[in-house]
């Protein structure tokens, strides 16, 4: 049973285990952000707590953080050396603790404390289930599981408020593969859905999935069939597929564009 977490993201898959996802972490953003001249304090312990909070409430067998639990590349920095094994111990205190490294995961096994385990970052498979971060192509076995579950792309949706603002806006996207794409390249056919959980870091920018986007991401978008996949904010409010999202947008569009002629 696969069910996001109430107003989280989170996401809490139910087989022999009961494993808590969360994606995305990007400890030590804001040295990235100091960098740049914006001053904030670490907000390390504000995420371990909000982790240990729905560990404590959730019980799962295991915590699985899906990719990017670190935030700089190439280098790590110091605030990460310093925050990242004690906040890997601390969890691992409460729950076991699995990594699938992300592209921001450079030097993150020579930090892990014992009694966390990094897995490959091809991703792993899980009761039935593939976990994969999604910045490269991943195993052929996880391909081959019939739910697939990744990150890295921080999806969000752009809806625009009748004063004019246009937020962005977590979301979880439920996805039909291409199957000429995973043809293509594994050289087999699968019926496989894909969830792309959004970022657990509040301070993380997300990929507004109704808009246009020419950056290169990885396989995610290759893979994911985006007319076919099914929108759903944190509190579980279903705003349908993103096809019919963008046609309802154009739609709005029109009759705005309408008025003022």
């Amino acid at each position: 049973m696969i069910q996001p977490v109430f107003n989280a993201p989170l996401l809490l898959v139910t087989g022999e285990q009961r494993v808590l996802v969360a994606a995305d972490l990007h400890l030590g953003l804001e040295f990235e952000l100091w960098l740049g001249g914006v001053s904030i304090p670490s907000q390390t312990p504000k995420i371990l707590e909000r982790l240990r909070r729905h560990v404590a409430e959730i019980r799962p067998d295991r915590l699985l953080l899906l990719g990017d639990v670190k935030h700089n590349v190439p280098k790590t920095s110091w605030q990460e050396r310093k925050e990242i094994p004690e906040f890997l111990r601390a969890l691992s205190k409460e729950v076991k603790v699995d990594i699938v490294p992300g592209n921001h995961d450079s030097n993150l096994a020579d930090m892990a404390p014992l009694g966390v385990r990094v897995r490959p970052s091809s991703g792993y498979v899980l009761d039935g289930v593939g976990y994969f971060h999604g910045h490269t192509w991943p195993d052929e076995k996880v391909m081959r599981s019939e739910l697939l579950v990744a990150g890295h792309l921080h999806p969000a949706i752009r809806l625009k408020e009748p004063i004019g603002s246009a937020p962005t806006r977590p979301v979880w996207a439920r996805a039909p593969l291409l199957a000429d794409a995973v043809q293509k390249q594994y050289g087999f056919a699968t019926d496989a859905e894909l969830i792309i959980a959004p970022a657990f870091n509040n301070l993380c920018g997300g990929l507004p999935l109704n808009e246009p986007c020419e950056e290169l991401r990885g396989p995610l978008l290759t893979l994911a069939d985006l007319d076919r996949t099914r929108i759903f904010l944190l509190d579980g409010t279903n705003l349908g597929l993103l096809s019919e999202i963008k046609t309802m947008e154009k739609s709005a569009e029109k009759k705005r564009t309408g008025r003022r002629g």
